[in-house]
């Protein structure tokens, strides 16, 4: 009876899957192509979410637009969606994203009408006309237009809009939960209106009609002795910021610039950089079991920095874990990698540190629990799990001596770039185990795979896996999550020759580690084809115009899923990620316009997700057990929004 019910399953698939293939639009490599990211929850072109919980994007100012989208990845606004949509996108980048959607011109929906009281809508009217000069409240339409349809380049239009999105902005303003750039105007104004009032404003503006022409205007409404005078920061200029130039050589004879060149291969603005803060002033949290640990201040500044440190001391830090005033470092600043590398380097990142702007940032305290927070637990860890390298010259004694490029490799991969700190395994009070067998990253449920293992990127030629570091993909995969940001961030700055030295040592500890691929047991597999139908229907609709409908992808823009080694991990946390989260390839110089994949946690309920990944972990002739319930509501308690 199972033999039958497989044999017609597979019947089933085979005919609907060629016939939806056949049917398929046409790919087209262009900017709405890669907004489909952005449209599957703000409405095809960015028309309006159909829930009216996300908004128009179509028509609006591109300044304005451009603003939105570096407040959602800066943490001036906050919904973890947006945020991890974003973060591996640069300022070029979301310039263009925003430029694509402001261009479009679509008509408006009908406005729905209010069912608030009539002196209710006259108070709004008001205020949204007229302001309250006593209380210091502007007109709306001082910085809105007279037509309320917005000002360019950075204003928003307030019409088109439903009444409970402009209800959940004002509070957001009210409460804190957005911000601008300082002056925050629409924070100080927000926080003088009433619950009252903010809905009835909400619900006024959503009542009303749109003009004729609902373009943006050219300028505000001219100044009046009636007029409050407003200066807001988001009327200062707000450009993409410059493309930040290649260092072609490793070799440079200024030590600054080189340093530079390490800074970036280390990342080290990565985790010395808060969310939305100056780069390298420190106070980014780093999650551990114990607690949470906060960056220092790199930057020059003499008291809150190392502007009265000298290169030696930094030395101490990188090589010793020991701070200027002596006190043991805690090993999230990875100084158990760091340990490995060669002075001549450590100097060369200390002259370029010294050349930052000093950021007066005071520390932001650790909070770790007890006994975890004491210098004496912390040196009795040193003592058990940290012994300083001997190596004090240049670092480039790693790996076997016959082949220079492989012993560049090991330097870079097991001292600056600090790999082993994500993909290796560690024991139970947080200690290095000596191997690259992949492990969970610290205060997510993100896998950083193991870099051993044949079966992944370890086996992948020199090529692949270059490329790969340098562009955030090949035709193998796409780097996604924590280490698309790594891509963005650091490895694209990487020079052809360290690429290159980095991809052989990799394929190098290949040769000596069993593959971690998935091999499901006949329980899984059973439990992977209860339910094929589901699945094969959710991919169909939500994934085969873009990865394909025998899961083959598109070469270059979309991964394939045959096959494909995230995929067929033990572990399907990536996948779950994926899923739930969207988000795009890292913008990189030789990739500069990634696709995007839309997030599916608001779409699709646990039960669905759970249908569609168990299918394609069983598809197209994957190994890859099946995903439950369970597995999904452990990553939605996550990241809910």
């Amino acid at each position: 009876m199972g033999h039958c019910l497989r044999f017609f399953y597979l019947l089933w698939l085979g005919l609907v899957i060629p016939l939806y293939a056949l049917a398929a639009p046409a790919f087209e490599d262009s900017m709405a192509q890669r907004a489909l990211a952005c449209t599957a929850c703000h409405g095809a072109q960015g028309r309006a979410g159909p829930d009216g919980y996300y908004p128009r994007l179509a028509g609006k100012p591109a300044g304005y637009l451009y603003r939105q989208l570096r407040n959602f990845r800066e943490g001036r606004r906050h919904y973890a969606p947006m945020t991890s949509l974003l973060d591996t996108l640069d300022d070029a980048y979301l310039q263009e994203l925003a430029s694509y959607f402001s261009a479009l011109s679509l008509p408006y929906p009908a406005p729905r009408p209010s069912a608030s009281s009539a002196q209710e809508l006259e108070q709004a009217r008001r205020l949204v006309q007229q302001g309250d000069a006593a209380r210091g409240l502007p007109a709306c339409t001082q910085c809105h237009g007279l037509l309320l349809t917005g000002v360019n380049p950075a204003t928003p239009g307030l019409l088109g809009l439903p009444a409970d999105y402009l209800n959940a902005q004002l509070g957001g303003w009210q409460t804190g939960q957005r911000h601008a750039d300082a002056p925050d105007c629409m924070a100080h104004i927000a926080r003088l209106l009433s619950a009252n009032e903010t809905s009835a404003i909400a619900r006024w503006l959503s009542a009303q009609a749109l003009p004729p022409n609902t373009q943006a205007a050219a300028r505000r409404p001219t100044a009046t002795a009636a007029t409050l005078a407003l200066q807001c920061g988001s009327d200062l200029p707000l450009t993409a910021a410059g493309a930040v130039p290649f260092v072609a050589s490793t070799t440079l004879s200024d030590p600054a610039t080189r340093g530079a060149y390490l800074a970036r291969m280390g990342n080290c603005a990565g985790c010395h950089s808060a969310r939305g803060g100056m780069a390298y002033a420190g106070g980014r949290a780093v999650d551990t079991p114990f607690g949470s640990i906060f960056s220092s201040n790199l930057t020059p500044d003499p008291l809150h920095g190392i502007g009265l440190w000298s290169a030696d001391d930094f030395w101490q830090a990188l090589h010793q874990g020991i701070s200027k005033d002596g006190h043991a470092l805690y090993p999230a600043f990875p100084y158990t990698s760091y340990t490995r590398i060669g002075r001549a380097d450590s100097d060369a990142l200390f002259a370029f540190l010294k050349t930052l702007p000093a950021a007066s940032v005071a520390p932001t305290a650790h909070r770790l629990r007890w006994p975890y927070n004491t210098q004496l637990a912390l040196k009795t860890w040193r003592t058990l799990f940290f012994t300083p390298s001997a190596t004090q010259s240049t670092g480039a004694t790693a790996g076997p001596a016959a082949d220079p490029v492989l012993q560049r490799g090991a330097y870079l991969v097991q001292g600056l770039g600090h790999c082993m700190e994500c993909h290796g395994s560690r024991n139970a009070l947080g200690a290095l185990s000596g191997d690259a067998s992949g492990a969970l990253l610290p205060g997510s449920l993100w896998w950083a795979p193991s870099l051993s293992d044949p079966g992944g990127a370890a086996g992948w030629s020199e090529a692949e896996l270059a490329a790969f570091l340098q562009t955030g993909r090949n035709d193998r995969a796409q780097a996604s999550g924590p280490m698309a940001e790594v891509v963005l961030h650091s490895t694209q700055y990487l020079s052809d020759a360290d690429a290159l030295a980095m991809a052989r040592y990799l394929r190098a500890m290949a040769q000596r580690a069993p593959s971690t691929l998935a091999t499901p047991s006949p329980s899984a597999a059973a439990g992977a084809s209860r339910k094929p139908q589901q699945g094969a229907r959710l991919y169909e609709k939500h994934c085969a115009d873009c990865h394909g409908a025998q899961g083959q992808g598109r070469a270059g823009v979309y991964p394939a899923l045959a096959g494909n080694h995230a995929v067929n991990q033990l572990l399907p946390n990536n996948l779950i990620h994926s899923l739930m989260e969207g988000g795009f390839g890292a913008a990189t110089h030789a990739n500069p316009r990634p696709y995007g994949m839309p997030p599916f946690m608001l779409q699709l309920s646990d039960a669905d997700m759970a249908a569609l990944l168990s299918f394609i972990r069983s598809a197209w002739g994957n190994q890859g057990a099946t995903v439950s319930e369970f597995d999904i509501n452990k990553f939605r308690r996550t990241q809910l929004p």
